[in-house]
């Protein structure tokens, strides 16, 4: 067990290591290729394939074969085990060092308590401003949405407006904003975070006030695609569909976990009902 866990403290002890494992963990549960690994975190891809050999090594990651390409994942059973063996062995359960997680609540929208809802994409011109319009309309009162970017537009694309305008949404409040905005004292403090985009979801992240709980409901940039009116047309139906999803499910019976994994299970689903 000893060497078990120096196995796994070194691997995470590597700076790029830890980056990576941390990236994985972002994106957890959905496996990510090696190619895309090395572009988000600007490493060559050999010296990428070292990393994730450590960490797989010591049961911190596993690779998936799919079709001809190999995709990493977070081994979460392995983390635990590092965490179970220094929390149990090292300080011997004593209470006054190793306290209990804090039992939070169940997170509850109600009209007269609405929760707060961050969407969160590169640009914040498309995807995360479509989420954030259409949450607004379809949460019936009880969340509050917003949106932001990491490497914020000047402003909403004016396509995407247009196509918000003829879907019955209001745009007068639609902004480009920083996600730092969000991670100060003086923001309204979020209860979920969803990334709509890869890019946004490899990236470091602030510290959030709150431990608000957070997703993956990444999509395709319909900026970038072939036929970009139809590509619009496609994001916001699977906004539409996973919003939905997301706003009428039941809360009150779902405790954290559940409900984490209904979140992760919404971020794969499509435009189809």
């Amino acid at each position: 067990m000893e060497i078990e866990i120096t196995s796994q403290l070194s691997a995470l002890a590597h700076p790029n290591r830890l980056a990576l494992f941390r990236l994985l963990m972002r994106r957890y549960p959905d496996a990510v290729p090696a190619g895309e690994i090395a572009t988000a975190l600007a490493q060559k891809a050999n010296t990428v394939s070292s990393y994730l050999s450590t960490l797989s090594s010591a049961g911190l990651i596993r690779a998936e074969r799919q079709g001809t390409s190999l995709l990493y994942r977070a081994q979460l059973e392995g983390l635990r085990s590092l965490f179970d063996d220094l929390l149990s062995d090292c300080c011997y359960n004593r209470p006054d060092i190793c306290q209990p997680a804090v039992v939070q609540q169940p997170l509850v929208p109600r009209s007269d308590h609405p929760l707060n809802v961050l969407f969160l994409c590169t640009g914040n011109s498309a995807r995360s401003i479509m989420a954030e319009a259409i949450l607004q309309k379809e949460g019936d009162g009880r969340f509050r949405a917003y949106s932001a970017g990491s490497r914020p537009s000047p402003a909403p694309r004016p396509e995407v407006l247009d196509l918000l305008q003829e879907k019955g949404h209001e745009t007068n409040g639609l902004r480009s904003r920083d996600l730092t905005a969000f991670s100060t004292g003086a923001a309204p403090q979020m209860d979920f975070i969803f990334t709509v985009c890869d890019h946004a979801a490899n990236e470091d992240c602030p510290t959030w006030p709150g431990q608000p709980m957070s997703a993956h409901w990444g999509l395709p940039d319909p900026v970038k695609a072939t036929a970009p009116d139809l590509a619009y047309q496609q994001t916001y139906e699977a906004l539409r569909n996973r919003i939905r999803n997301f706003a009428t499910l039941p809360f009150e019976s779902l405790d954290r976990i559940s409900l984490q994994h209904q979140l992760d299970d919404i971020g794969r689903l499509t435009s189809s009902a």
